[in-house]
Protein backbone atom coordinates (compact mmCIF):
# COMPACT_ATOMS: atom_id res chain seq x y z
CA UNK A 1 0.00 0.00 0.00
CA UNK A 2 2.82 2.40 0.89
CA UNK A 3 4.50 1.70 -2.43
CA UNK A 4 1.29 2.30 -4.39
CA UNK A 5 0.70 5.63 -2.59
CA UNK A 6 4.34 6.64 -3.11
CA UNK A 7 4.32 5.86 -6.83
CA UNK A 8 1.00 7.66 -7.29
CA UNK A 9 2.42 10.69 -5.48
CA UNK A 10 5.53 10.51 -7.63
CA UNK A 11 3.57 10.57 -10.88
CA UNK A 12 1.03 13.14 -9.66
CA UNK A 13 3.64 15.61 -8.39
CA UNK A 14 6.03 15.05 -11.29
CA UNK A 15 3.43 15.54 -13.99
CA UNK A 16 1.92 18.59 -12.27
CA UNK A 17 5.31 20.26 -11.88
CA UNK A 18 6.15 19.60 -15.53
CA UNK A 19 2.83 20.99 -16.76
CA UNK A 20 3.04 24.03 -14.49
CA UNK A 21 6.66 24.68 -15.44
CA UNK A 22 6.12 24.35 -19.18
CA UNK A 23 3.09 26.64 -19.15
CA UNK A 24 5.11 29.35 -17.39
CA UNK A 25 8.18 28.64 -19.56
CA UNK A 26 5.94 29.32 -22.56
CA UNK A 27 5.61 32.88 -21.22
CA UNK A 28 8.43 33.68 -18.76
CA UNK A 29 7.94 37.43 -19.23
CA UNK A 30 4.38 37.11 -17.95
CA UNK A 31 5.58 35.09 -14.96
CA UNK A 32 8.23 37.74 -14.27
CA UNK A 33 5.46 40.35 -14.01
CA UNK A 34 3.82 38.17 -11.36
CA UNK A 35 7.10 37.78 -9.45
CA UNK A 36 7.60 41.54 -9.55
CA UNK A 37 4.13 41.89 -8.03
CA UNK A 38 5.12 39.54 -5.20
CA UNK A 39 8.40 41.40 -4.69
CA UNK A 40 6.54 44.70 -4.32
CA UNK A 41 6.01 46.54 -1.08
CA UNK A 42 2.49 45.19 -0.63
CA UNK A 43 3.61 41.53 -0.37
CA UNK A 44 7.24 40.56 0.32
CA UNK A 45 8.59 44.13 0.36
CA UNK A 46 11.72 43.13 -1.57
CA UNK A 47 11.79 45.83 -4.25
CA UNK A 48 15.52 45.34 -4.87
CA UNK A 49 14.64 41.99 -6.51
CA UNK A 50 12.26 43.51 -9.07
CA UNK A 51 15.01 44.25 -11.65
CA UNK A 52 15.98 40.56 -11.48
CA UNK A 53 12.42 39.26 -11.83
CA UNK A 54 12.86 37.99 -15.40
CA UNK A 55 16.10 36.13 -14.66
CA UNK A 56 14.58 34.58 -11.55
CA UNK A 57 11.42 33.67 -13.45
CA UNK A 58 13.40 31.79 -16.09
CA UNK A 59 15.46 29.96 -13.47
CA UNK A 60 12.41 28.99 -11.41
CA UNK A 61 10.36 27.62 -14.31
CA UNK A 62 13.27 25.64 -15.75
CA UNK A 63 14.13 24.26 -12.31
CA UNK A 64 10.47 23.41 -11.68
CA UNK A 65 10.13 21.56 -14.98
CA UNK A 66 13.40 19.66 -14.64
CA UNK A 67 12.54 18.63 -11.06
CA UNK A 68 9.33 17.10 -12.39
CA UNK A 69 11.31 15.14 -14.97
CA UNK A 70 13.86 14.05 -12.35
CA UNK A 71 11.11 12.83 -10.03
CA UNK A 72 9.46 10.73 -12.74
CA UNK A 73 12.81 9.23 -13.71
CA UNK A 74 13.82 8.57 -10.10
CA UNK A 75 16.99 10.65 -10.51
CA UNK A 76 18.75 11.73 -7.29
CA UNK A 77 15.58 11.27 -5.18
CA UNK A 78 16.99 12.88 -2.04
CA UNK A 79 17.97 16.10 -3.84
CA UNK A 80 14.86 16.09 -6.02
CA UNK A 81 12.31 15.59 -3.25
CA UNK A 82 14.19 17.94 -0.92
CA UNK A 83 14.12 20.68 -3.57
CA UNK A 84 10.44 20.08 -4.26
CA UNK A 85 9.69 20.28 -0.55
CA UNK A 86 11.53 23.57 -0.12
CA UNK A 87 9.76 25.07 -3.14
CA UNK A 88 6.29 23.99 -2.09
CA UNK A 89 6.75 25.11 1.54
CA UNK A 90 7.78 28.56 0.33
CA UNK A 91 4.96 28.87 -2.19
CA UNK A 92 2.39 27.51 0.28
CA UNK A 93 3.36 30.27 2.69
CA UNK A 94 3.29 32.83 -0.12
CA UNK A 95 -0.13 31.83 -1.44
CA UNK A 96 -1.59 31.73 2.07
CA UNK A 97 -0.22 35.18 2.86
CA UNK A 98 -1.48 36.51 -0.46
CA UNK A 99 -4.92 34.94 -0.05
CA UNK A 100 -5.41 35.86 3.62
CA UNK A 101 -4.40 39.48 3.12
CA UNK A 102 -5.82 39.64 -0.43
CA UNK A 103 -2.50 40.90 -1.83
CA UNK A 104 -2.29 39.15 -5.22
CA UNK A 105 -5.45 38.06 -7.03
CA UNK A 106 -3.78 35.39 -9.19
CA UNK A 107 -0.69 33.39 -8.23
CA UNK A 108 0.40 32.81 -11.83
CA UNK A 109 0.95 29.10 -11.09
CA UNK A 110 -0.37 28.12 -14.50
CA UNK A 111 0.24 31.40 -16.30
CA UNK A 112 -2.73 32.68 -18.31
CA UNK A 113 -3.79 29.13 -19.21
CA UNK A 114 -5.63 28.57 -15.93
CA UNK A 115 -6.59 31.36 -13.56
CA UNK A 116 -6.84 30.41 -9.88
CA UNK A 117 -8.24 32.50 -7.07
CA UNK A 118 -5.88 33.11 -4.11
CA UNK A 119 -7.57 30.45 -1.97
CA UNK A 120 -7.63 27.97 -4.87
CA UNK A 121 -3.88 28.53 -5.25
CA UNK A 122 -3.32 27.93 -1.56
CA UNK A 123 -5.44 24.76 -1.65
CA UNK A 124 -3.49 23.48 -4.64
CA UNK A 125 -0.21 24.03 -2.78
CA UNK A 126 -1.51 22.27 0.34
CA UNK A 127 -2.47 19.23 -1.75
CA UNK A 128 0.97 19.21 -3.37
CA UNK A 129 2.63 19.59 0.02
CA UNK A 130 0.71 16.53 1.27
CA UNK A 131 1.93 14.34 -1.60
CA UNK A 132 5.50 15.66 -1.44
CA UNK A 133 5.59 14.84 2.29
CA UNK A 134 4.59 11.29 1.37
CA UNK A 135 7.53 11.18 -1.04
CA UNK A 136 9.88 12.57 1.60
CA UNK A 137 8.79 9.89 4.07
CA UNK A 138 9.33 7.11 1.50
CA UNK A 139 12.52 8.10 -0.31
CA UNK A 140 13.75 4.51 -0.41
CA UNK A 141 10.77 3.54 -2.56
CA UNK A 142 11.71 6.04 -5.30
CA UNK A 143 13.85 3.99 -7.66
CA UNK A 144 15.25 4.91 -11.11
CA UNK A 145 13.09 3.51 -13.90
CA UNK A 146 15.91 3.48 -16.47
CA UNK A 147 19.63 2.82 -16.60
CA UNK A 148 21.99 5.39 -15.06
CA UNK A 149 23.52 6.65 -18.33
CA UNK A 150 20.15 6.91 -20.08
CA UNK A 151 18.64 8.71 -17.07
CA UNK A 152 21.55 11.16 -16.92
CA UNK A 153 21.15 11.82 -20.62
CA UNK A 154 17.42 12.51 -20.30
CA UNK A 155 17.96 14.93 -17.39
CA UNK A 156 20.62 16.82 -19.36
CA UNK A 157 18.38 16.80 -22.44
CA UNK A 158 15.48 18.24 -20.42
CA UNK A 159 17.70 21.07 -19.14
CA UNK A 160 18.91 21.86 -22.67
CA UNK A 161 15.38 21.70 -24.11
CA UNK A 162 14.01 24.01 -21.40
CA UNK A 163 16.84 26.50 -21.90
CA UNK A 164 16.26 26.51 -25.66
CA UNK A 165 12.51 27.00 -25.19
CA UNK A 166 13.15 29.91 -22.82
CA UNK A 167 15.59 31.49 -25.27
CA UNK A 168 13.14 31.07 -28.15
CA UNK A 169 10.08 32.61 -26.50
CA UNK A 170 12.10 35.53 -25.15
CA UNK A 171 13.33 36.38 -28.64
CA UNK A 172 10.07 35.68 -30.43
CA UNK A 173 6.65 35.14 -28.82
CA UNK A 174 4.99 32.54 -26.58
CA UNK A 175 4.48 29.29 -28.49
CA UNK A 176 0.85 29.25 -27.33
CA UNK A 177 -1.01 32.46 -26.56
CA UNK A 178 -3.47 32.04 -23.67
CA UNK A 179 -4.14 35.74 -23.18
CA UNK A 180 -7.32 37.72 -23.84
CA UNK A 181 -5.65 39.44 -26.81
CA UNK A 182 -4.63 36.35 -28.79
CA UNK A 183 -4.88 36.35 -32.58
CA UNK A 184 -8.49 35.91 -33.71
CA UNK A 185 -9.90 37.92 -30.81
CA UNK A 186 -12.37 40.69 -31.57
CA UNK A 187 -11.56 43.47 -29.12
CA UNK A 188 -15.01 45.18 -29.01
CA UNK A 189 -16.66 41.80 -28.41
CA UNK A 190 -14.15 41.06 -25.66
CA UNK A 191 -15.08 44.30 -23.91
CA UNK A 192 -18.84 43.74 -24.17
CA UNK A 193 -21.14 42.62 -21.38
CA UNK A 194 -23.80 39.96 -22.04
CA UNK A 195 -27.25 41.48 -22.41
CA UNK A 196 -28.45 40.10 -19.06
CA UNK A 197 -25.54 41.50 -17.06
CA UNK A 198 -25.26 45.12 -15.96
CA UNK A 199 -21.71 46.54 -15.99
CA UNK A 200 -20.35 47.52 -12.59
CA UNK A 201 -18.11 50.55 -12.21
CA UNK A 202 -14.63 49.61 -10.98
CA UNK A 203 -13.19 51.13 -7.84
CA UNK A 204 -10.15 52.96 -9.16
CA UNK A 205 -7.23 53.51 -6.80
CA UNK A 206 -4.04 55.33 -7.72
CA UNK A 207 -0.77 54.74 -5.90
CA UNK A 208 1.74 57.59 -5.67
CA UNK A 209 5.04 57.67 -3.84
CA UNK A 210 4.84 60.54 -1.37
CA UNK A 211 7.96 61.27 0.69
CA UNK A 212 9.24 57.82 -0.21
CA UNK A 213 6.04 56.03 0.88
CA UNK A 214 3.49 54.41 -1.44
CA UNK A 215 0.21 56.23 -0.75
CA UNK A 216 -3.24 55.38 -2.10
CA UNK A 217 -5.52 58.02 -3.61
CA UNK A 218 -9.03 57.59 -4.93
CA UNK A 219 -10.10 58.53 -8.44
CA UNK A 220 -11.95 61.51 -6.95
CA UNK A 221 -8.77 62.64 -5.17
CA UNK A 222 -7.03 62.78 -8.54
CA UNK A 223 -9.91 64.64 -10.16
CA UNK A 224 -9.96 67.13 -7.26
CA UNK A 225 -6.23 67.78 -7.59
CA UNK A 226 -5.35 66.42 -4.15
CA UNK A 227 -2.14 64.72 -5.31
CA UNK A 228 0.95 66.47 -3.89
CA UNK A 229 3.03 68.25 -6.52
CA UNK A 230 6.13 66.17 -5.77
CA UNK A 231 4.28 62.84 -5.76
CA UNK A 232 5.54 60.18 -8.20
CA UNK A 233 3.05 57.90 -9.96
CA UNK A 234 3.54 54.20 -9.12
CA UNK A 235 0.50 52.21 -10.18
CA UNK A 236 -3.24 52.12 -10.80
CA UNK A 237 -5.50 49.43 -9.35
CA UNK A 238 -8.98 48.71 -10.71
CA UNK A 239 -11.01 46.66 -8.25
CA UNK A 240 -14.19 45.24 -9.72
CA UNK A 241 -17.00 43.78 -7.65
CA UNK A 242 -16.03 40.10 -7.34
CA UNK A 243 -19.69 39.08 -7.72
CA UNK A 244 -19.99 40.96 -10.98
CA UNK A 245 -19.01 39.94 -14.49
CA UNK A 246 -15.61 41.13 -15.66
CA UNK A 247 -15.16 41.20 -19.45
CA UNK A 248 -12.00 39.41 -20.61
CA UNK A 249 -10.85 42.72 -22.15
CA UNK A 250 -11.03 45.84 -20.01
CA UNK A 251 -8.99 49.00 -19.48
CA UNK A 252 -8.34 49.12 -23.22
CA UNK A 253 -8.00 52.69 -24.46
CA UNK A 254 -6.37 54.62 -27.28
CA UNK A 255 -6.21 58.04 -25.68
CA UNK A 256 -4.67 61.21 -27.01
CA UNK A 257 -5.28 64.83 -26.02
CA UNK A 258 -7.98 63.80 -23.55
CA UNK A 259 -10.02 61.76 -26.05
CA UNK A 260 -10.35 58.00 -26.48
CA UNK A 261 -10.04 57.03 -30.14
CA UNK A 262 -10.51 53.27 -29.81
CA UNK A 263 -13.92 53.19 -31.53
CA UNK A 264 -12.48 55.06 -34.48
CA UNK A 265 -9.37 52.91 -34.81
CA UNK A 266 -11.08 49.59 -34.17
CA UNK A 267 -13.35 50.31 -37.14
CA UNK A 268 -10.31 50.57 -39.44
CA UNK A 269 -10.09 47.76 -42.04
CA UNK A 270 -6.27 47.84 -41.91
CA UNK A 271 -4.69 48.96 -38.65
CA UNK A 272 -1.09 48.41 -37.56
CA UNK A 273 -0.29 49.05 -33.90
CA UNK A 274 3.17 49.27 -32.36
CA UNK A 275 2.92 48.27 -28.69
CA UNK A 276 5.61 49.64 -26.36
CA UNK A 277 4.37 49.71 -22.79
CA UNK A 278 7.42 51.57 -21.43
CA UNK A 279 9.56 53.58 -23.83
CA UNK A 280 12.38 53.86 -21.29
CA UNK A 281 12.69 50.06 -21.36
CA UNK A 282 12.02 49.46 -25.04
CA UNK A 283 14.60 47.63 -27.12
CA UNK A 284 16.60 50.15 -29.15
CA UNK A 285 17.01 47.48 -31.83
CA UNK A 286 13.27 47.04 -32.07
CA UNK A 287 12.45 50.75 -31.94
CA UNK A 288 14.91 51.36 -34.77
CA UNK A 289 12.87 49.10 -37.07
CA UNK A 290 9.48 50.75 -36.59
CA UNK A 291 9.68 53.81 -38.82
CA UNK A 292 10.68 51.79 -41.90
CA UNK A 293 7.82 49.38 -41.18
CA UNK A 294 5.50 52.38 -40.72
CA UNK A 295 6.32 53.67 -44.20
CA UNK A 296 5.96 50.21 -45.75
CA UNK A 297 2.58 49.61 -44.11
CA UNK A 298 1.31 53.09 -44.93
CA UNK A 299 2.12 52.43 -48.58
CA UNK A 300 -0.10 49.35 -48.40
CA UNK A 301 -3.07 51.25 -47.00
CA UNK A 302 -2.58 50.70 -43.28
CA UNK A 303 -3.38 53.21 -40.59
CA UNK A 304 -0.34 53.05 -38.30
CA UNK A 305 -0.24 54.15 -34.65
CA UNK A 306 1.66 53.26 -31.50
CA UNK A 307 0.39 52.58 -27.98
CA UNK A 308 2.30 53.23 -24.78
CA UNK A 309 1.87 53.99 -21.09
CA UNK A 310 4.80 56.42 -21.17
CA UNK A 311 4.43 60.18 -20.82
CA UNK A 312 4.79 62.95 -23.37
CA UNK A 313 8.45 63.55 -22.52
CA UNK A 314 9.38 59.93 -23.19
CA UNK A 315 7.29 59.91 -26.39
CA UNK A 316 8.99 63.03 -27.71
CA UNK A 317 12.40 61.56 -26.87
CA UNK A 318 11.65 58.27 -28.64
CA UNK A 319 10.31 60.00 -31.76
CA UNK A 320 13.40 62.18 -31.97
CA UNK A 321 15.91 59.41 -31.24
CA UNK A 322 14.47 56.93 -33.73
CA UNK A 323 13.08 59.34 -36.32
CA UNK A 324 9.48 58.19 -35.83
CA UNK A 325 6.65 60.07 -37.55
CA UNK A 326 3.66 58.04 -36.30
CA UNK A 327 1.50 59.12 -33.34
CA UNK A 328 1.49 57.53 -29.89
CA UNK A 329 -1.73 56.87 -27.99
CA UNK A 330 -2.01 56.14 -24.27
CA UNK A 331 -3.15 52.84 -22.76
CA UNK A 332 -2.70 51.38 -19.29
CA UNK A 333 0.70 49.69 -18.91
CA UNK A 334 -0.74 46.45 -17.51
CA UNK A 335 -3.10 46.19 -20.48
CA UNK A 336 -0.24 46.71 -22.93
CA UNK A 337 1.85 44.05 -21.18
CA UNK A 338 -1.10 41.70 -21.58
CA UNK A 339 -1.53 42.48 -25.27
CA UNK A 340 2.05 41.57 -26.07
CA UNK A 341 5.26 40.63 -24.26
CA UNK A 342 7.86 42.14 -26.59
CA UNK A 343 8.68 45.81 -26.08
CA UNK A 344 8.07 46.87 -28.82
CA UNK A 345 5.87 44.47 -30.75
CA UNK A 346 3.60 44.74 -33.77
CA UNK A 347 -0.12 43.96 -33.89
CA UNK A 348 -2.29 43.88 -37.03
CA UNK A 349 -6.00 44.57 -36.48
CA UNK A 350 -8.83 44.31 -39.00
CA UNK A 351 -12.09 45.98 -37.95
CA UNK A 352 -11.41 45.26 -34.29
CA UNK A 353 -10.17 41.69 -34.78
CA UNK A 354 -6.54 40.87 -34.04
CA UNK A 355 -5.15 39.21 -37.14
CA UNK A 356 -1.46 38.83 -36.29
CA UNK A 357 1.06 39.67 -33.57
CA UNK A 358 4.82 39.50 -33.95
CA UNK A 359 7.96 40.22 -31.96
CA UNK A 360 10.20 42.95 -33.38
CA UNK A 361 12.62 40.16 -34.32
CA UNK A 362 9.97 38.64 -36.62
CA UNK A 363 8.85 41.64 -38.65
CA UNK A 364 9.65 39.67 -41.82
CA UNK A 365 6.85 37.26 -40.89
CA UNK A 366 4.14 39.94 -41.03
CA UNK A 367 1.44 39.27 -43.59
CA UNK A 368 0.68 42.70 -45.09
Amino acid sequence: MRNILTQFSRVFVGVLFIISGLIKLNDPVGFSYKLAEYFGETVLNLPFLIPYALGLAIFIVIFETVLGVMLLLGYQPKFTVGSLLLMIVFFTFLTFYSAYFNKVTDCGCFGDALKLTPWESFTKDVVLLFFILILAANLKLIKPILGKKFTNGLVVASVVACCFMGYWVLNHLPLKDFRAYKAGTNIPEGMAYPAHIKPKDPIITFIYKVNGVDTKFSYQDVMDGKIPADAVYVDRIDEIDKTGYVPPIHDFTMEKDGSDHKDEFLAEPKLMVFVAYDLTKSSAEGMQKLEALHQLAKGKGYKVIAMTASGETEIAGAKKQFGQTFDYYFCDGTTLKTIERANPSIVLIEKGTIKQKVHYNDIDQLTL
